[in-house]
């Protein structure tokens, strides 16, 4: 695991990251990667020195596969609760990971990715229930104050996390930073999507750290907007 902030790890899985929340009470696992991830993320905790079954959650930020594979698997082995927006939550219940209708972002490399990562993907995963559905503006009692910001555009159901008092923004697939920052590969809905990522940097965050890529720092929410507010329609 990679700290962030003092309260904030990443694991990296490769084509994804999932991440750790530390507190008082125990840990919170943001994601979950692809199916079988589960061993590579308790392995990872481990290694830190922490122990797994001090997993309390799982939050998941949307439904597709690559970061809700191994969500029924973890839950099942650790009996923990599994939140999500209400959105996705009835995605993750059926066992669907995503819906059909996606858009591809511009760019060379957003093409690469969804022809070599997607395209050929199963949207299937394994059917788990959310315990408890999260909405817009949701803060629960982890590190002080983890507030639920609903993004959709990517999914429907989509949700970034702020870690309020450590200013980092945990920002799934609202966008990404592979090679730059960039709009996330697909889209449900892009337009919608861009106007997630502005509402978002209205928030006051130093960092940001996505479900693919590296951490973005310095004025994080200042920097997304930058990027991002000639996009809008």
């Amino acid at each position: 695991m990679k700290q962030i902030t003092p309260s904030l790890y990443q694991i990296s899985l490769g084509a994804v990251n999932v991440f750790v929340i530390k507190d008082s009470d125990g840990l919170t696992l943001i994601d979950t990667g692809y199916k079988d991830s589960t061993d590579k993320i308790v392995a990872a905790i481990r290694k830190r020195g922490e122990n797994p079954e001090a997993i309390r959650q799982i939050i998941l930020t949307h439904a597709h596969p690559d970061h809700a594979g191994s969500a029924a698997a973890i839950k099942n082995r650790l009996g923990v609760p599994l939140l999500a927006h209400e959105q996705d939550a009835a995605l993750v219940a059926q066992g669907v990971g995503g819906r059909s209708a996606i858009t591809v972002s511009p760019g060379i490399i957003n093409w690469l990715i969804f022809k070599l990562l997607i395209k050929n993907m199963s949207p299937a995963i394994e059917a788990a229930t959310v315990d408890q559905t999260l909405q817009h503006n949701d803060v629960l009692p982890i590190a002080g104050g983890l507030q639920v910001l609903h993004t959709p555009g990517h999914s429907a159901g989509h949700i970034a996390l702020l870690l309020q008092k450590e200013g980092v923004l945990i920002a799934g697939d609202l966008c990404a930073n592979v090679v730059g920052l960039d709009l996330s590969t697909v889209y449900e809905d892009r337009a919608l999507g861009i106007e997630s990522i502005l509402a978002v940097s209205k928030h006051k965050f130093d960092k940001a750290v996505f479900g693919h890529g590296t951490t973005l720092t310095g004025q994080a929410n200042r920097t997304l907007e930058a990027k991002f507010k000639d996009l809008r329609a």
